[in-house]
């Protein structure tokens, strides 16, 4: 069992404005393997970074971030980074690069909940000019959208990320099998929902594990417990001092 790799989640959206330049900045300066981050596309087709498919909470617009055009999304600023426009995908994965870490980047869908028909050509062009996708963990929660990614190749690796509803439904054996068919290379869930049992399950049939939700002491600690391949946690620093310790 290897070390379990600390992904900054959202750039570490407890201590720095989520998925902004200025968390990216803090987050790549630490310890933690890798930085994870959301995409959506632009009006016209270009992979920015922003958790919701909507600009309403997080920047000094509103509607949805598809509604408007790269040029337009880098006149907008986000709450809290004193002015800082959201990056795009090409911004985030060059600051990844030059860090040398490994980009964990999860596809997103319309704020219709309907994925994006461009996504993956788009983030694989801006990846592919950076040299950045065999330096990139592919995560999507849409199994035709994980479906489509493995069919591409070319990631360090691809994740179906399963939230606790349709894992208790599906459970184990499903997962796998779900996994399988979409030539995922691990899973992810809520922290809360792993066990022994499901983790070990899972290795046997080769699958990797990892985990979200990892924010505070008692779930990052619960995360290495389980040597989980990976965690993403919203406070990289005391993930990583709790590694340490």
């Amino acid at each position: 069992m290897g070390l379990t790799e600390i992904a900054s989640h959202r750039g570490g959206a407890l201590l720095w404005p989520e998925n902004s330049a200025d968390a990216f900045r803090h987050a790549l300066a630490l310890a933690a393997e890798q930085l994870e981050l959301d995409v959506h596309l632009s009006a016209d087709g270009v992979p920015f970074v922003m958790h919701d498919a909507t600009l309403d909470r997080m920047t000094d617009a509103r509607g949805p971030l598809n509604g408007f055009t790269a040029e337009a999304l880098r006149r907008l600023r986000v709450k809290g980074t004193g002015g800082e426009p959201p990056p795009s995908l090409a911004e985030a994965a060059a600051m990844v690069r030059e860090a040398g870490r490994v980009l964990r980047l999860e596809l997103k869908s319309d704020a219709a909940g309907r994925p994006y028909p461009a996504i993956l050509p788009a983030c694989c062009a801006v990846l592919d000019a950076l040299a950045m996708r065999e330096r990139t963990t592919v995560m999507a929660f849409e199994p035709l959208v994980l479906a489509q990614a493995s069919a591409i190749g070319g990631w360090r690796r691809r994740v179906l990320l399963l939230e606790a509803r349709p894992w208790r439904g599906m459970g184990t054996l499903g997962a796998i099998a779900l996994a399988r068919t979409v030539g995922a290379e691990e899973l992810g869930l809520p922290i809360g929902e792993w066990d022994a049992a499901a983790i070990a399950a899972l290795r046997a049939a080769g699958c990797g594990v990892s985990a979200w939700g990892c924010n505070d002491a008692a779930t990052i600690t619960a995360g290495y417990a389980l040597g989980l391949d990976a965690i993403a946690t919203d406070d990289p620093p005391l993930a990583i001092r709790l590694r340490g310790a």
